[in-house]
């Protein structure tokens, strides 16, 4: 049997078992509600796991080691530590006060969290745009990273590629949203961890031998062991390297379908074993990141290789045939895994932040809240339908370096829902009004700022800049109006 085989049977169980899994997850969807969250019967193990798969996603196991392999040590302490910190300290920080008040006022998405903390219709509207907006950017990175791998697995042309993940996974999520979800990224995950151990041990043999491994990776490059990156770049600098690394990753963590997943949850007490799960699991695939400097140092050939095709590249030349299939059908299941959660988040915040939001009552005033309901979990449907199209046209010709085309647009939404987020659960005293203006400030910052440059700066450090900028707008705003409130309090006490 040769290796092209192997590739699709092992590629048809997986297919075979997950669609099985979705079958399950729809018998169990029978709201919109249980169609975003579940019905609040998930474990910490089942919902840790599917976190940390719905973080580490194509860019983690196939696009980022590719930065590390073009600018070393610099891009690993970028997205491997300050990146991996500042995720764990957003989930440790955010999660436990987004539970609550999620909890508390029944919201089913990010933005339906951020209008009902700060009462404001219209902002949850304007968030619900913007996250549908700008996750299709992360969208094709997933299907494009996944095209790459599955080229070299099944032997598939690259269209063909984009018509199977797109068909396959908006299909699976159609049919179980947040169950679908779950039930298929603990499988997912599980692969992932074996993966992730596997392309960890793959190149320890070169750390062997008289000459150290970073002495090696110097003779390839000598920039290459410096941090930041002496000829400047992304990595040029202490603040692109750390300080945005952390902040823009902190940041991360808002994401529609990060966050949330909170809400899953059956109870407070399990929040913390929640959290220490997904971490442990999260530390496994940030290590991936050494895969980049495996394949500078063990591979030089690989140098004529695009970016975005080294990991995949790796895998046949550091693996026998059959074991490197099966790593390849794992790296799949880890596009999908963070694809479709991307996709459940989206699709009910369409359904429910615009159907069953200000919008939706401004269109169909006249229907009772079951029937708008109902007519919520259709139009998410539909509207994942629509997704599905936009995002297969744009994989179809995908920009050069489609991680950077992806941060653009993902970091926009980081810089828009980092001060509404943090404000919301840490400021009692936050108004719409300073939400408003952070929502709109962040992301003028950063794709401004971004635009005037010809998108040729680092995205971390735009949207940093942009985070800064909100946060610091939303700050003064509830400054004066928290002055103004005790101004006119101690007036009344003294009249």
């Amino acid at each position: 049997m040769d290796r092209l085989h192997v590739a699709w049977i092992a590629f048809g169980v997986y297919l075979a078992i997950t669609t099985w899994l979705a079958w399950k997850g729809m018998k169990k969807t029978t709201s919109l509600s249980g169609f975003a969250l579940g019905n609040g019967d998930m474990g910490p193990l089942l919902v840790g796991i599917t976190l940390a798969a719905s973080i580490a996603s194509t860019a983690t196991f196939v696009i980022n080691p590719g930065f590390v392999w073009k600018d070393g040590l610099s891009a690993l302490a970028h997205f491997g530590i300050a990146g991996f910190g500042g995720v764990t300290v957003g989930l440790v920080v955010l999660s436990k006060g987004f539970r609550a008040l999620g909890t508390k006022t029944k919201a089913l998405t990010l933005p339906h969290w951020i209008g009902a903390r700060f009462e404001s219709p219209g902002l949850r509207t304007y968030f619900a745009i913007l996250n549908l907006f700008l996750a299709i950017a992360f969208v094709v990175l997933i299907i494009k990273g996944s095209a790459i791998v599955m080229q070299m697995t099944l032997g598939l042309s690259y269209f063909w590629s984009v018509v199977l993940i797109v068909g396959f996974v908006f299909s699976y999520i159609l049919m179980g949203g947040t169950y679908a979800h779950a039930y298929t990224n603990a499988l997912q995950g599980a692969m992932m961890i074996v993966v992730a151990l596997a392309l960890v041990w793959s190149g320890l043999h070169l750390f062997g031998g008289e000459t150290s491994f970073l002495d090696r990776l110097a003779e390839r490059d000598p920039n290459l062991v410096a941090i930041p990156h002496p000829n400047g770049g992304l990595f040029g600098n202490v603040f692109d390297v750390f300080v945005a690394g952390f902040v823009v990753s902190f940041g991360l963590v808002c994401q529609p379908h990060i966050l949330t997943k909170a809400l899953y949850l059956r109870s407070d007490r399990d929040l913390r074993r929640y959290l220490v799960i997904a971490t442990l699991i999260g530390a496994s695939f940030a290590a991936i990141l050494v895969v980049g400097l495996y394949a500078r140092v063990g591979f030089p050939e690989l140098d004529t290789v695009p970016q975005d095709a080294v990991v995949a590249s790796y895998l046949g030349k550091a693996f026998s045939p059959v074991v490197g299939v099966l790593v390849s059908v794992a790296l799949l299941a880890a596009g999908m895994s963070t694809m479709d959660g991307i996709l459940v988040s989206a699709s009910t915040i369409a359904g429910s932040d615009l159907f069953l939001g200000a919008l939706g009552q401004k269109l169909f005033p006249k229907l009772d809240p079951a029937a708008r309901e109902q007519m919520a979990l259709k139009a998410s449907r539909w509207i994942l339908v629509a997704m599905g199209v936009g995002a297969f046209l744009l994989s179809l010709d995908p920009p050069q370096l489609v991680g950077l085309f992806a941060q653009h647009g993902i970091y926009g939404l980081v810089a828009a829902s980092v001060g509404p987020v943090v404000f919301g659960i840490f400021a009692p005293r936050a108004t719409a009004n300073g939400a408003i203006a952070a929502a709109v400030v962040g992301p003028l910052v950063h794709f401004g700022h971004q635009l005037a440059v010809g998108f040729t700066l680092n995205p971390a450090r735009t949207a940093t800049e942009g985070v800064i900028a909100a946060v610091v707008v939303q700050g003064a705003i509830l400054f004066a109006a928290t002055r103004s409130r005790d101004v006119r309090a101690a007036g009344s006490l003294l009249g």
